[in-house]
């Protein structure tokens, strides 16, 4: 398992550009509420943390993982964001429903990379279990969406540094 020697919240600050100039978008899947909270408020706080002002991030929510992915389009197209941070928590159940909609979130959200000039960050958990799920969302491994907040600044900032 990836992160079973990992603690995703832990980073280092020096490391991280300053988030003061960006402005961010964070989409949340209402699906599975309490992990996506969790995973919200780790991504708010990491933001803060590296001087994003809180005017500047804009939150929306659409109703699951799936939804994700033209959430961050509408997000892109109509807020002047920086970068935008895809969240989102999908636990195996007993159908393949599961399998396609991790496949569908991860596609779409690397379709938008490719297609818009805004970072997307993939901020989706595709756990087995919902204690897996806790576990990634402020549990004993930390918080994915901490991690996704640092991504978030280092591609706004790579983004700006690379305009032509």
């Amino acid at each position: 398992m990836a992160t079973a020697n990992k603690n995703l919240s832990q980073y280092d600050k020096n490391m991280v550009p300053s988030a003061k100039d960006f402005r961010f978008g964070i989409v949340v899947s209402e699906w599975n509420e309490s992990i996506t909270e969790n995973l919200y408020q780790g991504a708010f706080e990491a933001l803060i943390e590296n001087g994003a002002k809180e005017e500047n991030i804009v939150k929306w929510d659409v109703p699951g993982s799936f939804e994700l992915i033209y959430g961050s389009k509408r997000m892109i197209d109509t807020q002047n964001v920086d970068a935008v941070i895809a969240i989102g928590s999908v636990i195996q159940g007993e159908t393949k429903h599961f399998d396609f909609v991790c496949e569908g979130v991860a596609q779409g959200i690397k379709d938008l990379n490719i297609l818009t000039d805004v970072p997307v960050v993939f901020c989706v958990l595709t756990d087995n279990t919902l204690q897996q799920a806790i576990d990634r969302s402020g549990g004993k491994h930390g918080n994915k969406g901490t991690e996704a907040a640092i991504v978030a600044v280092k591609m706004a900032n790579l983004r700006k540094e690379t305009r032509g």
